[in-house]
C-alpha cells in the first residue's frame, strides 16, 4: 500500500501550520514562550506527525508531558482554536479525504491531551500512551 502522504508533505504541512499558530492572536504567545528553537520544534513535529501518519516510529517524545509543562497557561478551549487552525491547514493542503484523516487523528490526540490536562490528571499516564497508539 502506498503512502498518502509524504515526508515532504508532512514537513509543509508543519510549517505552514505552525506559521499560522504564530500568528494566532491567542496561541502564538504562548507558543512563542513555550518554544525556544523553533527549527527544532518544527523537526520534532514533523517526526510526529510521521510516525502518526506514516508508521515511521520517527519520533520518539512524550506529547503529554511537553503539554503538562504548560498546563498553567492552558485552556481546553485553546485546543479548539488549535483544531481550527489545524483543519483549515489541511483543508488547504490535501485532498478532502487526507485532510479528514489529518482531522481526526488531531481530534482524538486533542481529547486525550485534554482529558489528562483538564478533566481526569490522574489518568494522565494513560493518555500518554493513547497518543502513541
Amino acid at each position: 500500500m502506498q503512502a498518502v502522504v509524504s515526508e515532504v508533505d508532512l514537513r509543509g504541512l508543519v510549517e505552514d501550520f505552525y506559521g499560522r499558530v504564530r500568528r494566532d492572536s491567542e496561541l502564538a504567545p504562548i507558543f512563542e514562550g513555550a518554544i525556544g528553537d523553533w527549527p527544532l520544534h518544527l523537526d520534532r513535529l514533523t517526526a510526529f506527525w510521521s510516525s502518526v501518519m506514516l508508521g515511521s516510529g520517527r519520533y520518539k517524545g512524550n506529547p503529554f508531558a511537553a503539554h503538562q509543562r504548560h498546563a498553567e497557561e492552558l485552556r481546553p478551549e485553546l485546543f479548539d482554536r488549535w483544531l481550527g487552525i489545524w483543519r483549515e491547514t489541511t483543508r488547504d493542503r490535501f485532498p478532502a479525504e487526507i485532510a479528514a484523516i489529518f482531522q481526526l487523528k488531531a481530534d482524538r490526540i486533542a481529547e486525550s491531551l485534554k482529558a489528562g490536562l483538564f478533566f481526569r490528571p490522574a489518568l494522565a499516564c494513560g493518555a500518554a500512551g493513547a497518543l502513541r497508539g
